[in-house]
């Protein structure tokens, strides 16, 4: 129960597929600090089979007009995020953007702006620095067992060869694509890891017949003293490898992927006490001069992302995903995007 002195949050969602129905909802509905008021979708059925006390509204107006509504996730197809953000802000509401944050830095500037002039709180939800592998490596890191790091190398492969229809994020259009899909989880955690790099090398490509956007990237992040490697591809079908990381001390490899969104596609909420924990067999390998030694992975869970949003609103405790950061994996993606297209190595 929620003290007098702990408000509770009106949130509204304009969007209910995979990310509102599946990664927002569960957390917001689990946590006493927040209240699911009203979500702006088409599918009202699947909101009501979730809860059947949240509003459901037919248009994002109707919803910025709602004076109870304090705080607005966006999750719609990516062209859209700027928009929506953008009237959100300007409605007076604090803003969580689905990734990508925006598709340009310039659309990212515009908000950081406007939620700093208005004194509104504005994110990206970067969930994937609390998936079980990304914690277990930036533990590994800051405890010095693999030394100083010389390459990091960090995968996002599936294997769909056959062009998925009926959804935006393979239709030629703004923000769609792998790059823009999957390259922030990936950008997010080597920012967050290293700091934004020197230079920026890529090769963005579509290689499925028939693709109309990009479903192949590599991308070389080069600092002084590293390399960091980012690859996602659609057409990989021994698609296990996460993390190749060499340090001055050892190497670490680790294979799957975080079990949480697995685990809420089951409708399962995020309660139990074990929730987010690998089973042993998605372990990594730490290897140094001692031999080869299984890490336990770290439990991954979404949660403090929510928490702490609400206590940046409330009590001005820094937001653990800021806004700048999120304009820099904008950025990345962008220079990404330069180099692939001119052939060459640009600046950060």
């Amino acid at each position: 129960m929620n003290s007098p002195l702990e408000p509770v949050i009106n949130v509204g969602l304009i969007g209910f597929g995979l990310s509102g129905r599946y990664f927002h909802a569960p957390f917001l509905a689990t946590n006493p600090h927040f209240k699911l008021s009203k979500v702006v979708t088409r599918n009202s059925a699947s909101v009501h089979d979730f809860d059947p006390t949240i509003a459901v509204v037919s248009s994002t107006d109707e919803l910025l007009a709602d004076s109870n509504i304090d705080l607005i996730f966006v999750c719609t197809p990516n062209d859209l995020h700027f928009p929506y953000a953008k009237a959100a802000l300007e409605a007076g509401k604090h803003v969580v953007i689905e990734k990508p944050f925006t598709n340009t830095t310039a659309e990212a500037d515009i908000l950081i702006a406007l939620a700093a002039e208005k004194g509104l709180t504005l994110t990206a939800y970067q969930n994937r620095r609390w998936d079980a592998d990304f914690l277990t490596i930036k533990a590994l890191i800051s405890d010095g067992q693999l030394g100083d790091i010389v390459e990091y190398e960090s995968h996002f492969d599936r294997f769909r060869p056959e062009v998925a229809k009926g959804t935006w994020k393979e239709v030629a259009s703004a923000g769609a694509g792998n790059l823009y899909n999957l390259g922030p989880h990936l950008i997010d955690q080597a920012l967050v890891l290293f700091g934004t790099p020197k230079t920026v090398t890529a090769s963005i490509k579509t290689i499925r017949p028939d693709g109309e956007t990009d479903d192949y990237f590599d991308i070389r992040m080069d600092y002084e003293d590293k390399r960091v490697i980012l690859k996602a591809s659609l057409l990989v079908f021994q698609n296990d490898l996460r993390y190749l990381i060499h340090g001055t001390k050892g190497s670490f490899i680790k294979s799957g992927l975080d079990i949480q969104e697995e685990t809420l596609r089951k409708n399962a909420l995020p309660t139990t006490d074990d929730w987010g924990a690998e089973p042993e067999h998605l372990w990594g390998t730490l290897y140094t001069e001692a031999g080869a030694q299984i890490i336990q992975s770290h439990a991954g869970h979404y949660a403090p992302f929510y928490e702490n949003v609400y206590q940046n609103i409330v009590n001005k405790v820094p937001l653990e995903v800021t806004p700048q950061q999120a304009r820099n994996t904008t950025k990345v993606m962008e220079l990404a995007l330069e180099s692939s297209q001119s052939g060459k190595t640009v600046a950060f």
